[in-house]
């Protein structure tokens, strides 16, 4: 787990706690009340957000994915079609050789 791609939800999940802490310490005064819901409003948008962000990524990752499954199935497709058709041309020729052989 790198860190350093973490540290913003780290963060936001710092300043949740925190503005829930002022928010229950100081519920009696209303600016405080006001000003740390309204961080904790910012730091649960801020998770959000980030989430997004990180379902995007891995999504653009499924599709990466998904286009190099397809181009390799393609080409096992391919190789598995000239194998076939080398199959049926060498069967060919032995049956031609047996007619051959049949018919002297």
């Amino acid at each position: 787990m790198d860190l350093r791609e973490y540290w913003i939800d780290i963060l936001l999940t710092v300043v949740m706690v925190v503005s829930t802490v002022v928010l229950i310490l100081r519920f009696w005064q209303d600016i405080t009340v006001a000003l740390a819901a309204a961080l904790m409003m910012l730091a649960i948008g801020g998770l959000f957000l980030s989430l997004q962000i990180k379902m995007r990524k891995v999504e653009q990752a499924m599709n990466a994915r998904e286009r190099t499954m397809r181009s390799n199935l393609e080409e096992i497709s391919d190789r598995m079609a000239g194998k076939y058709d080398l199959a049926i041309s060498h069967l060919d020729e032995l049956v031609a050789e047996m007619s051959r052989r049949a018919y002297k």
